[in-house]
């Protein structure tokens, strides 16, 4: 093993080093999380020597305590689409890439941050006697506004009533989005003084959990973290007592099996998982170069998901005791108030709260829940790109507060389209298409790159240096088959089965479309630039280039004396 400390390819990242036992002289042991020539980050860990250098190394800061990387970890896992996305998708179905992942982050918090903003506004409005939602003589109703349920279907608390629309949801789309003024996406108008403040105090409240790196997020998530917990059971206690409540349970934990033939189905839950762990966002990969080498990576990935899961399973039985609940309010069956995205908590859920005694309380309650979800998670995104620009660029390093300062105030910038009248729609686009494909795109590529590049192997070894055991052949089965193949599918059923996204009964234009795509692509886009960049920039033939090219850069002398692994059939087989 080499003793010589090898250059960090793009995208690097050094876990803080830890002093080997028992060796002999000054030799330390560091991770290094490298990025392919081909644009694959990959890990690996290797022995070094002590720098002969007088000048030493910048030392990468570690996590105060291992309880606040965990709770960075969970709090980015446990977000808003526990709440809003994964009850309804059971309801539903019956039951360059570094880069790549930099983009999907940075595109996702120009339209998380909104919703955040959204509960923040609710959250000032629910400091009430009585709260804003509950009636239709406010300025912002309309005549369609109806508060009096008529037993008829279409008097359902969705976003599009035919005969009429409840007092929550025009307070959403009138007196909060002020929709009423915009004719779609080509009409946004300015933005709305009140969202804007509030999506101020939102980037002022993640510029200051961020601008000193993980000693300050690492706190702030103490808070974040926890009170989701706190607020969820005390949610659920109430919605269990509700009428209708046993029948929105039994909805929710119906299952029809048929379901899982459809493809849309596995779409889903792929693109679920992904999203709620945070699986291609880059931040997991962004909190744990925090840690120490001989951290229990393992024990951290089974808590987190297993947290996660148990979270968005539980989280299902609040909402359906509330669905249960306005379902039988309103005379309507399940699936005609069962919706997923905003309208589930900031229209369906706002009602069901004004119905209940002490409801400025509860509703307080309930929105103070939503920001710490959001915060917590929106943290963890801008995180991954703080983490991944200045691990690149060092010069970045030396002046942190600054750039996130940049960060933060570009990504209000273009947030402020979101908050303007026709706001919505640009946030529907983006929901859509910045973390759909992509995402799953960005994960596949991260499969390939480090069962079949780097090799399930040496991965493995990698881990057993760490924690001191081998992976099972069952998780390295999964890394080398099950994983890609299962994604591959998805990724190509996702493309052929693109449905165009649409608000309520509006529909985008063709262009509109086009710029969704145009997003969606830039990410994924990053990978073959890169990766051709980096090939036409390699000296040597053609084979010499390809073999730097799919080799991490600390095996650059085994290239050179024509030792390519990746260039031998046993190097694809193993497991």
């Amino acid at each position: 093993m080499s003793e010589r400390k090898c250059p960090v390819g793009l995208m690097s990242s050094v876990v803080a080093p830890a002093k080997e036992p028992n060796a002999v002289g000054p030799r330390e042991v560091e991770l290094v999380l490298v990025k392919e020539q081909n644009g694959v980050q990959l890990t690996n860990s290797t022995l070094i020597s002590a720098p002969h250098s007088p000048v030493e190394a910048q030392e990468r800061e570690t996590w105060g305590k291992k309880i606040d990387f965990l709770l960075s970890v969970i709090g980015f896992a446990v977000d808003l689409a526990n709440v809003w996305r994964f009850p309804y998708l059971c309801y539903k179905n019956g039951g360059g890439v570094g880069f790549t992942v930099i983009l999907i982050s940075l595109y996702v918090g120009f339209f998380y941050n909104v919703i955040i903003a959204w509960a923040l506004h609710y959250l000032f409005s629910s400091f009430s006697v009585e709260l804003p939602w509950t009636h239709c003589n406010n300025t912002w109703n309309s005549p369609n506004c109806s508060d009096a349920p008529t037993g008829n279907a279409s008097d359902s608390p969705g976003l599009n009533s035919t005969f009429g629309t409840t007092p929550a949801a025009e307070y959403f789309e009138r007196g909060v989005l002020h929709l009423h003024l915009s004719h779609g996406i080509d009409d946004l108008g300015p933005p709305r003084w009140q969202l804007t403040a509030c999506l101020v105090l939102v980037i002022v409240l993640l510029y200051f959990s961020l601008w000193k790196g993980v000693k300050t997020s690492g706190k702030v998530v103490w808070i974040t973290a926890t009170m989701p917990y706190v607020v969820l059971t005390a949610l659920l206690l109430r919605g269990l007592t509700l009428p209708g409540a046993i029948d929105g349970i039994r909805a929710y934990l119906s299952v029809d099996f048929y379901r899982l033939c459809e493809a849309s189905v596995w779409i889903d839950a792929a693109t679920q998982v992904c999203f709620s762990l945070g699986v291609g966002f880059g931040v997991l990969i962004a909190f744990s170069s925090y840690n120490k080498f001989t951290n229990n990576c393992y024990r951290d990935a089974i808590l987190t998901t297993s947290i996660n899961s148990l979270t968005s399973f539980s989280s299902g039985f609040v909402v359906f005791s509330f669905l249960g609940y306005m379902a039988q309010k309103h005379s309507v069956p399940i699936g005609d108030v069962a919706e997923d995205g905003p309208g589930l908590i900031f229209i369906i859920y706002p009602e069901a709260i004004a119905t209940l005694p002490l409801s400025s309380a509860w509703a307080v309650v309930f929105f103070i829940m939503l920001l710490t979800l959001g915060l917590d998670s929106a943290m963890g995104g801008m995180e991954s790109v703080i983490t991944g620009l200045i691990d690149e660029f060092q010069l970045l390093h030396r002046h942190r507060e600054l750039f996130t300062l940049c960060i933060v105030l570009g990504t209000f910038l273009l947030s402020l389209f979101c908050v303007t009248n026709g706001g919505i729609y640009v946030f529907t686009l983006l929901d859509h298409f910045a973390a759909g494909t992509s995402i799953l795109f960005g994960v596949l590529i991260e499969a390939i790159g480090v069962a079949w590049f780097y090799g399930v192997r040496q991965f493995s070894e990698d881990i057993k240096q760490m924690t001191g055991r081998r992976p099972s052949l069952y998780w390295r089965l999964c890394w080398k088959l099950v994983s890609p193949c299962f994604l591959l599918f998805v990724v190509v059923v996702s493309v052929v089965t693109f449905r165009p996204p649409h608000y309520g009964t509006y529909v985008f234009p063709a262009w509109a479309n086009a710029l969704g795509w145009a997003v969606a692509t830039s990410s994924m886009a990053m990978v073959p630039i890169y990766a051709a960049y980096k090939f036409c920039s390699l000296p040597g033939s053609f084979r010499e280039k390809l073999a730097q090219a799919i080799t991490p850069e600390k095996d650059r002398e085994l290239v050179n004396r024509g030792e390519v692994r990746q260039f031998t059939l046993r190097h694809w087989l193993l497991v």
